[in-house]
């Protein structure tokens, strides 16, 4: 029950909805005879939430290419095309994180690209989230 209730709560918390995984998370992991297990979960549950955001972004792009200064929108196009990819690095982040997956959807980032990416990311987070874990049991 517990791979299903940290699967879910990273699943929303990768959406724009104000849900904090973490908390979830660290709820589970001493109650857990398997926390390698526990935390691929909620890296998966993380990254397919934020695929939500690229498909929000896909499917917006027709809208704002028809409302948006042309202008603008080659800029953010240029910008991403530079830095886009590695900057899926960063959608494990608050505030900052769930943009960035709705800006490669808009801009049709490769979607493999997208998933290894963010999938690093977001393991990677709850992954620190462990070792700090297991750090404090030896203080």
């Amino acid at each position: 029950m517990s791979y299903f209730v940290v699967f879910i709560s990273g699943f929303l918390a990768a959406t724009f909805l104000p849900i904090y995984s973490e908390a979830v998370y660290l709820f589970y992991l001493p109650k857990e005879p398997h926390p390698m297990l526990l935390t691929l979960s909620a890296g998966v549950g993380n990254t397919l939430g934020s695929l939500v955001n690229y498909y929000l972004g896909l499917l917006g792009e027709h809208y704002l290419r028809k409302r948006v200064d042309p202008k603008r929108l080659q800029k953010a196009e240029k910008i991403f095309s530079k830095w886009g990819g590695w900057s899926l690095l960063l959608s494990w982040a608050p505030i900052i994180g769930d943009p960035i997956t709705f800006v490669a959807g808009l801009l049709a980032y490769d979607i493999k690209r997208f998933i290894i990416l963010v999938f690093i990311a977001k393991f990677g987070r709850y992954l620190a989230l462990y070792l700090g874990y297991l750090g404090t049991l030896h203080l």
